[in-house]
C-alpha cells in the first residue's frame, strides 16, 4: 500500500492539509481580484503553527533569516523613515510574517497525502481556469473585471481595470511552473500548462507589460537547465543568485558608465533614475544602509522603493543586509540539486528565478502580498515534492522515468 492510499490518523497533518486545500481554492480569486488577499497566507501558518519545526537540512535557512529579520529590525533605529502607527512598521510585520509563513511551508509537508493530493489539484485547475479568464480578459480590455466591478456598485475606468488585471499576469508568470508540475504529480492533466502560460503571456503582452511575457520564458530556460542537470544546475544557479545581489551596485554603476541608461522607454528610463540616486545613497553608508523601508523617505527622486529589490537591501541594510540575501537565495536555490531528474525541482527552479527577476525590475521587497507570494511558492513546491517523493517511479540510467 502506498502513502497516498493509506489511512492516516496523523490529525495534525488532516487539519494542515485541509488549511492547504482552502488556499489553494482562493489562490486564482487572489491573483484576479487583488493580489493583497495573498497575506491570508499568513493566517494560514498561525492555523498550522502546531506543526512548526526546523530540521536540520533548513537549519541554516533559518539562521540567515533569522539573522536577516533581526538586523532589519535593528536598524530602525537609525532608519531615516519612521512609520507613524504600529501596523505601518515593517519591522514588526517581518517579525510575524517569518514564522507563520514557515510554519505554513512545513505543514505543506506535514499535509495529509490525500489532501496534499487534492490542494495540489486544485492549484493547477484553479490556475489554469484564471489563464482561460486572462486570455478572454486579454481580448476584451478586461471586460469581465470591470463588470464585476460595475455590478459591486464599484466602477472603475477602463485604464485602471486593464491595469490592475495586468497586476494578476505577475502572479500567475510566478505560479504556474511549480503549479503545474506540482498537479501533475498529482494526477492533474499536463495540458492545464497551456492555458496558464497563454494566458499570461497574451494578457501581458495586449497590455504592454514586458516582463511577464520575459517571465514565461525564463522560467522554461531555468527548468530546463535543472531538468538537465538536476545536480550541478541549482548549484550554479545559487551562485549566481547570490552573485546578483552582491553585485547589483557595480552592475548599475557600469550600466551607467557605460551610458546604457539613455535613449529607454519612460518606465524603464525613471528606473535608471532610481537606481542611480540609490548608487548615490548606498555610498554614503554602504555598511549599516540607511535603515529599514528608507526608501520612502528619498522621494520624489525615488517613489516607494527603488523597484530594485537587490539595490533597496544595498541602500535600506547595507552590506550586512546584502550578504544575508545573497546566503538566502543561495540557500534556496541549493536545496534544489538532486541525484536525479526531478519535475518539481526544476519547475521551482523556474518560479524562484522568475521571483528573482520580478524583484530586480518591478517590487518593493517588503510589500506584504509580494512576501506571502514567495512563501506561497515554497508551499507548493513542499506539497508537489512530498508527492513526487511519494509516488517516485525507477528512473533509468539516462535519467527517464521507466
Amino acid at each position: 500500500m502506498t502513502e497516498t492510499t493509506a489511512r492516516t490518523d496523523d490529525r495534525l497533518g488532516v487539519w494542515c492539509g485541509w488549511v492547504l486545500v482552502g488556499m489553494a481554492g482562493l489562490t486564482p480569486l487572489f491573483a484576479w481580484l487583488g493580489p493583497l488577499g495573498f497575506q491570508l497566507l499568513a493566517v494560514a501558518g498561525l492555523l498550522c503553527m502546531p506543526a512548526l519545526k526546523i530540521g536540520r537540512r533548513e537549519a541554516p535557512l533559518a539562521v540567515v533569516l533569522l539573522a536577516a529579520v533581526a538586523w532589519a529590525a535593528f536598524s530602525t533605529f537609525w532608519s531615516v523613515h519612521k512609520p507613524s502607527e504600529l501596523e505601518d512598521s515593517v519591522a514588526l510585520k517581518l517579525l510575524l510574517q517569518l514564522p507563520l509563513y514557515w510554519a505554513a511551508w512545513v505543514a505543506a509537508r506535514r499535509a495529509d497525502p490525500r489532501l496534499r493530493q487534492l490542494a495540489l489539484r486544485l492549484f493547477a485547475w484553479g490556475l489554469a481556469a484564471y489563464g482561460a479568464l486572462l486570455l478572454v480578459e486579454a481580448f476584451t480590455g478586461a471586460a469581465i473585471y470591470r463588470g464585476l466591478r460595475d455590478l459591486i456598485g464599484d466602477p472603475i475606468r477602463e485604464d485602471l481595470g486593464r491595469k490592475n488585471i495586468a497586476q494578476g499576469s505577475f502572479v500567475l508568470a510566478l505560479l504556474w511552473p511549480v503549479a503545474a508540475a506540482g498537479g501533475f504529480r498529482a494526477g492533474a492533466p499536463a495540458w492545464l500548462v497551456l492555458p496558464m502560460a497563454a494566458g499570461t503571456v497574451l494578457l501581458a503582452h495586449n497590455f504592454l507589460s514586458d516582463a511577464p511575457v520575459l517571465a514565461v520564458g525564463l522560467a522554461i530556460l531555468v527548468g530546463g537547465l535543472v531538468w538537465i542537470w538536476p545536480r550541478t544546475a541549482p548549484k550554479a544557479l545559487a551562485l549566481s543568485a547570490a552573485s546578483l545581489v552582491l553585485v547589483m551596485p557595480l552592475a548599475i554603476l557600469a550600466v551607467r558608465l557605460l551610458g546604457l541608461g539613455q535613449h529607454l522607454p519612460e518606465s524603464w528610463a525613471q528606473r535608471v533614475g532610481y537606481w542611480t540616486y540609490a548608487m548615490e545613497r548606498i555610498a554614503e553608508h554602504p555598511f549599516r544602509g540607511w535603515g529599514l523601508d528608507s526608501s520612502r523617505a528619498f522621494s520624489p527622486h525615488i517613489v516607494l522603493h527603488p523597484h530594485n529589490g537587490a539595490l533597496q537591501i544595498w541602500l535600506e541594510l547595507g552590506l550586512l543586509g546584502a550578504v544575508a540575501a545573497a546566503l538566502a537565495w543561495a540557500f534556496a536555490f541549493r536545496r534544489l540539486a538532486r541525484d536525479q531528474r526531478s519535475l518539481v525541482a526544476s519547475a521551482t527552479a523556474g518560479s524562484a528565478a522568475v521571483y528573482l527577476f520580478f524583484g530586480v525590475v518591478s517590487f518593493g521587497v517588503w510589500q506584504e502580498w509580494w512576501l506571502a507570494l514567495a512563501a506561497l511558492v515554497a508551499v507548493i513546491a513542499a506539497l508537489g515534492d512530498a508527492e513526487e517523493h511519494a509516488t517516485a517511479k525507477p528512473i533509468d540510467a539516462a535519467g527517464h522515468y521507466e
